[in-house]
């Protein structure tokens, strides 16, 4: 793999793994004031169809090093509100913060990371990093690839107007998390938790990643998010970027690599 501080570095996430990641010392908390030389708090914000038990694995690996984690639910209500409702968690959190985002997830901290001090740097895991105006559906289908059509969905109102969708049961495996084994996928499907389709064409806000450093996990095997959509994110918020061979849940399949890669970032 090679690496560069201003683009795409192609390789595989086992030399993630393997790369030397020191960390600072020091930790950010919950409450008034902070400490200078802490670790910073790692926020780990799920995307659709999914909660913040994907993050188990990464979430683990962290603590297990000495870093402060949370993994807040995304209400998957719509981009202002879901924005709203992380930004508000974030002000509760004193010194500073590293924002770890999944596919929805990401335009979620996009969003809500805009004008706090406190956020160091952003990580995108297969996750959208729009620009202002942009939608999850504009570019999600930038580029072929995707399977997550609306075909692939079940709509089921909540309310006058409201619906939501799930991603089938007999797709949810091959275009979901398709390098999990399938009993996995299985018991994701069954605790799915779904996203207002309003939040596919809600333009997105002034970005973060324009001011904020970045960092960016490409899947490779992808099935939502194509390959070249988040590369062509990457590139533009200018972000250090590794790629792995692993599907839409880069967090689950290789959380050893994405663990890594948010380390890297801390540092």
């Amino acid at each position: 793999m090679t690496t560069t501080r201003r683009g795409l570095l192609a390789g595989s996430a086992a030399v993630v793994v393997g790369a030397a990641l020191d960390a600072p010392t020091a930790q950010a908390h919950t409450g008034s004031g902070s400490g200078s030389g802490q670790k910073p708090t790692v926020v780990l914000v799920h995307g659709a169809f999914a909660d913040a038990s994907g993050w188990n694995g990464v979430a683990s690996r962290l603590i297990r090093d000495g870093y402060p984690v949370i993994a807040p639910p995304n209400p998957l209500r719509s981009v202002s509100s879901d924005s709203a409702y992380l930004a508000g968690i974030l002000a509760t959190l004193s010194g500073p913060i590293v924002l770890v985002a999944h596919s929805y997830g990401g335009i979620v901290v996009t969003n809500a990371a805009t004008g706090n001090p406190n956020v160091k740097a952003l990580v995108y895991v297969a996750a959208f990093a729009p620009d202002q105006g942009e939608t999850l559906l504009g570019l999600q289908t930038k580029y072929p690839g995707s399977r997550l059509s609306e075909e692939a969905l079940d709509f089921r109102p909540y309310g006058e107007g409201l619906v939501d969708g799930y991603i089938k049961k007999e797709l949810f495996h091959d275009v979901f998390a398709g390098d999990l084994p399938k009993a996995t996928a299985e018991l994701m499907w069954a605790g799915q938790r779904p996203a207002d389709v309003r939040t596919l064409g809600e333009p997105s806000g002034a970005p973060a990643w324009k001011t904020i450093p970045s960092w960016y996990l490409v899947g490779r095997d992808d099935q939502v998010l194509p390959p070249a959509a988040q590369r062509f994110m990457a590139r533009r918020a200018g972000a250090h970027t590794f790629e792995a061979d692993t599907s839409h849940v880069a967090m689950i399949a290789q959380p050893a690599a994405t663990a890594a890669l948010v380390k890297r970032a801390v540092r």
